[in-house]
């Protein structure tokens, strides 16, 4: 099976493409595809960008609260009962939640370094397979490191767009809790 591949463009002209993977994490998978179709993360900013660690988007406050409690999706992750078998590598895209395991919402994070430490407790669910010097770039932007602001960077990095070429995937609506799971609960 070609897996659908997701573009995300950003407004300096760069990309960074990354591969999905359906068949670890059908429902998140699903959920990034109706985001990025719907035209709800363009423009958005990564919010985050944490040196050695994450590059964090998808969010619509342009920050890490949760945006609204329209919705939520179950974490697919070990954790939560799902078997996700995807490591948190360099590159590897995954979502974003609270503390409850069903808060994911929108916003995803890719990886800048390894972190075992989030294997099974966040719901990995695809690698970027072009643009990873990008990442890399990015993943040391300068950041606005005052506790409790959580790293945004100094410059804003916008997606202006991101799409996905769906490929052989037969993608259908995401499951999702209404109203969301508020992230701590």
């Amino acid at each position: 099976m070609k897996n659908p591949i997701a573009t995300i463009n950003l407004d300096d002209g760069r990309t960074i493409t990354v591969e999905l993977y359906p068949e670890i994490a059908p429902n998140t998978v699903n959920n990034f595809i109706q985001l990025a179709i719907s035209g709800r993360y363009d423009g958005r900013t990564i919010h985050r960008i944490v040196k050695e660690f994450v590059l964090q988007g998808g969010s619509f406050t342009g920050d890490c609260r949760q945006e609204n409690d329209e919705f939520s999706i179950k974490g697919e992750f070990s954790e939560n009962g799902f078997e996700n078998p995807l490591k948190h590598e360099t590159g590897v895209i995954s979502m974003a939640r609270g503390t409850h395991f069903d808060s994911a919402a929108t916003q995803w994070f890719i990886m800048h370094r390894p972190a075992e430490r989030l294997d099974g407790k966040y719901a990995a669910f695809g690698k970027v397979i072009g643009g990873q010097e990008v990442v890399e770039e990015l993943g040391y932007r300068p950041t606005d490191e005052t506790p409790g602001k959580n790293n945004p960077p100094l410059t804003p990095v916008i997606t202006e767009r991101i799409r996905v070429e769906l490929n052989d995937w037969n993608y259908s609506e995401p499951e999702r809790i209404i109203p969301g799971v508020p992230l701590f609960s």
